[in-house]
């Protein structure tokens, strides 16, 4: 069986949180304004997600000089990483690190 790869999809799109518009690179996984994504696939890219449910950024780690989120899908359940980028909204990142402190 062959093992899924990564596949670069560049696609802007409206975020259904915020409404900001967002122009995609191909490796965009969320709103750089409010941090929030959407469970759209199952490996990274292939888009063959059924759930489509928007993720909430609930966690903020950093490591080794770089920052990464946890979100969890308000749909289902599946929490999943994902590294933070430079685009991002620092003083947000800050915000859910500092609710994820409180506990």
């Amino acid at each position: 069986m062959q093992t899924p790869k990564f596949q670069r999809r560049i696609e802007d799109f409206e975020c259904e949180h915020c409404g900001a518009q967002v122009s995609g690179s191909g490796f965009t996984n969320h709103c750089p304004v409010c941090l929030w994504s959407k469970h759209v696939d199952i490996h990274p890219g292939d888009r063959a997600e059924p759930c489509q449910g928007l993720m909430e950024p609930i966690a903020v780690e950093h490591r080794r000089d770089k920052y990464r989120i946890k979100f969890r899908c308000q749909r289902c359940g599946l929490e999943r990483w994902n590294k933070a980028a430079p685009e991002d909204d620092f003083d947000v990142l800050l915000q859910i690190a500092r609710e994820q402190a409180k506990g």
